[in-house]
């Protein structure tokens, strides 16, 4: 199940469970679209794989008990900032390839 985390890894800022300003690797590393598009430019520095939305958790308990007050979103803080001359490096050599062929 999605954690859900509560902020973008690098500049912290607030993502909370509804919004639609997050974007998730595989690996659910979790940034908000800024830094996606003006920073990362789709390339997680962790995994260097690419990133979709997360997923909305519903609110409520539309069917069996899989909505947010069951399964609430993760408040743990992953806060690391990009260094941005290893990143510089990582898209030097896949940056151009698309996340389906890295």
């Amino acid at each position: 199940m999605l954690e859900l985390r509560p902020t973008c890894e690098n500049c912290n800022k607030a993502l909370p469970p509804e919004s639609t300003d997050a974007l998730i690797c595989s690996y659910e590393c979790t940034y908000c679209r800024s830094c996606v598009e003006a920073l990362l430019k789709n390339v997680c520095p962790n995994c260097g794989g690419g990133f979709c939305p997360r997923p909305i958790r519903p609110l409520k308990n539309w069917k069996g008990d899989n909505f947010l007050g069951k399964d609430p979103a993760s408040v743990i803080i992953k806060h690391r900032p990009l260094d941005s001359i290893i990143h510089s490096q990582l898209l030097a050599s896949i940056g151009d390839t698309p996340p389906e062929k890295r």
